[in-house]
């Protein structure tokens, strides 16, 4: 058996304190990193260079759980969110949420106020997926998260139901498998998938953990690895093509969420933490993490909208 590659982070690179940092993206036409802290309801933007000088906030009415760039659009004017009832365009120098399109046909304000998007991706031919889940003060959490593909216009595809906290979704090299986390079964999943018609069949488990915490956002690197932050565990995994642990990223806070690769290196966005550690460490959870793991991200792809 081959020895597991390791890295250790010591300290952040931007610690701005996010309650719930997520969704990072790098903008490489700027040069600027943009993530969201979904319970304040805030999209960040930094200067990869410039750091903590050159931060942005917008401040929204609702949680947005991701974001994703479309084709044709400059990202600094307008991109596409994944919101609280549907997905929607962000104009960046306002912070108007315009409605594109809802997650149900019809209004049902009790529905709506349960629900709301997490994490999502961009296929390789242009659809936009994003899955649902229970808000944060519904207690308990149910099974009623779906996982939809919006196509070009924008009509809408429920592919997978009954999630409790779906999480990030990726394609492999070949385009002919499709990743799907599932925290709270502690599961990434796989299926096959048809390039054309964007359908799933032959569901399995790529992947478990056995930790005490639970696998929360990916990205693939060029080589078809998936990095997956595991939430609660203080750790980021490596994962090769073949479903095995290959590498591990460990981190001084324990809520490490998703991660994005700027050229080489590995940033991540992470929570907030109460425990013993968080408290010693100097509240380090909420903040901007990056380290340099000799392999670059897969490249993302953007929203094709119909005009």
């Amino acid at each position: 058996m081959s020895e597991i590659q390791r890295w250790e982070v010591k300290e952040p690179w931007m610690n701005i304190h996010c309650s719930l940092g997520e969704g990072p993206y790098l903008e490489p036409a700027t040069n600027t990193l943009r993530f969201v802290d979904i319970i304040e309801k805030r999209l960040h933007t930094v200067g990869v260079a410039e750091g903590l000088r050159s931060l942005r906030t917008l401040q929204f009415d609702q949680p947005v759980g991701v974001t994703a760039d479309i084709e044709g659009v400059d990202p600094s004017k307008r991109i596409l969110v994944g919101g609280k009832t549907g997905i929607f365009i962000l104009e960046r120098e306002t912070g108007k949420l315009t409605p594109l399109t809802r997650f149900y046909d019809t209004e049902d304000e009790e529905r709506d106020d349960r629900m709301r998007s997490n994490d999502g991706a961009v296929d390789p031919q242009g659809r936009f997926w994003v899955a649902t889940m229970n808000d944060f003060h519904v207690d308990p959490m149910e099974d009623e998260g779906i996982l939809y593909r919006f196509n070009s216009d924008v009509s809408r595809h429920a592919l997978y139901h009954n999630l409790k906290i779906p999480n990030s979704i990726g394609w492999s090299r070949d385009q002919k498998t499709m990743y799907l986390t599932h925290s709270t079964a502690r599961q990434i999943l796989a299926f096959d998938y048809a390039p054309e018609s964007g359908s799933l069949s032959n569901e399995r488990v790529f992947w478990s953990y056995s930790g005490s915490g639970e696998p929360d956002g990916f990205k693939l690197d060029v080589e078809g690895n998936l990095w997956s932050a595991i939430y609660g565990d203080a750790k980021v995994v490596k994962i090769s093509p073949e479903g095995k642990t290959i590498g591990e990223v460990s981190y001084p806070t324990n809520c490490i969420t998703c991660p994005v690769f700027v050229g080489t290196e590995l940033w991540v966005t992470t929570a907030k933490d109460g425990d013993e550690k968080e408290a010693a460490n100097g509240k380090l959870g909420g903040a901007i993490y990056k380290i340099d793991v000799g392999v670059g991200g897969a490249r993302e792809t953007k929203f094709k909208l119909d005009e």
